[in-house]
C-alpha cells in the first residue's frame, strides 16, 4: 500500500488516518481496502486497545472517488471487489467495523464526512467532531439510496424519522445539530481537535480491554440486526437499481453537469 492510509500506535491505541488530502480524503479501492486490512490487523493485534480513525487536513472524508481516475465510477462491485468479495468494500466496512471488530472504534470527524464517508464515520462506535464539521448524506444528490450499513446505524443512532429526513432532504448538519441530533457525542474546537481526540482515545486504554471488547459485544448484541450481512446486502441491491433507473442515470449526469436534475420516475 502507498500513503494513503498513515497508521501509527500511541500506547494501545492505533490511529488509522485517511491521507488523500487533495481529494478531501475520497475513499480509493485501495483507501477503503487499507482500512478494511488495516482493522482486521489491529482487532488480531492484542497489544491494541482502542482503533481511532480521522481524516488529514480539512476532511474526515468526503465520500466515494468519483473522478475517472478512480477505475470506475461506482466502484461498488468494481473489477476488483467481483474477483475478491461480492459484497464489495462499501459494505464490507460497517461489517468489519461493526460485527467482526470487538475493539472500540472511535473516529474522530475533522471535518467535511460526505456519502460513503459518513456511512464509514457512523460505523465506528463513537465519534468526536471539530467545531467546522459538515455531514451530508450525499446519495440523492447521485441518484442513489444509502449503503455501507447507513440505513441502520443511521436510524439506531438518531431515531426512523429523523434518519429519514437527513437522508432525503440531503441538507448539511453542522456541529451543533450533529451533537443534538446524536450524530456525535462531543464537539470540540478546531485548535485543540487533534489533542483532545488523542486524549479521549488514551482515556478509554484506563479500562481493561477485556471489558471493553465485552461491553462492546453485548452492546453490539443488544441492538444489532439479525442478519447485518443479508441487510447490507439488500443495501447493495437497492443502491444498484437507483443507479440503473432512468431516474438514476439522470441524477448521475446532472451531477456531473452541475445542474438540476429532471426525474421521471423511472
Amino acid at each position: 500500500m502507498s500513503n494513503v492510509l498513515e497508521i501509527t500506535n500511541a500506547g494501545h491505541v492505533r490511529k488509522l488516518r485517511l491521507n488523500r488530502p487533495e481529494k478531501k480524503n475520497a475513499l480509493s479501492d485501495e483507501l477503503a481496502w487499507g482500512i478494511i486490512s488495516a482493522v482486521e490487523e489491529a482487532a488480531k493485534d492484542d497489544d491494541v486497545w482502542i482503533i481511532a480513525i480521522t481524516g488529514t487536513d480539512d476532511a474526515f472524508c468526503s465520500g466515494l472517488d468519483l473522478t475517472p481516475s478512480s477505475n470506475g465510477a461506482h466502484p461498488y462491485l468494481s473489477t476488483q471487489d467481483a474477483l475478491l468479495d461480492d459484497l464489495g468494500w462499501v459494505s464490507r466496512i460497517p461489517l468489519v467495523l461493526r460485527e467482526q471488530c470487538d475493539k472500540p472504534i472511535v473516529a474522530g470527524l475533522n471535518g467535511v464526512a460526505v456519502g460513503a464517508g459518513f456511512s464509514l464515520a457512523m460505523a465506528a462506535d463513537i465519534r468526536l467532531a471539530s467545531e467546522s464539521v459538515r455531514l451530508i448524506a450525499g446519495y440523492p444528490r447521485i441518484g442513489g439510496s444509502p449503503d455501507g450499513g447507513l440505513s441502520f446505524t443511521l436510524a439506531q443512532a438518531i431515531g426512523y424519522e429523523q434518519a429519514m429526513r437527513f437522508l432525503l432532504e440531503n441538507r448539511t448538519v453542522g456541529a451543533e445539530e450533529a451533537l443534538k441530533l446524536g450524530l456525535v457525542g462531543e464537539v470540540v474546537p478546531d485548535n485543540s481537535f487533534d489533542e483532545r481526540f488523542d486524549e479521549y482515545c488514551q482515556s478509554l486504554t484506563k479500562i481493561s480491554p477485556i471489558t471493553a471488547r465485552l461491553t462492546k459485544r453485548v452492546v453490539r448484541r443488544a441492538t444489532a440486526m439479525v442478519d447485518p450481512e443479508s441487510h447490507y446486502r439488500y443495501e447493495l441491491q437497492n443502491i444498484t437499481r437507483a443507479f440503473t433507473s432512468e431516474d438514476g442515470k439522470e441524477a448521475g449526469k446532472a451531477f456531473r453537469e452541475k445542474r438540476t436534475p429532471e426525474f421521471k420516475g423511472r
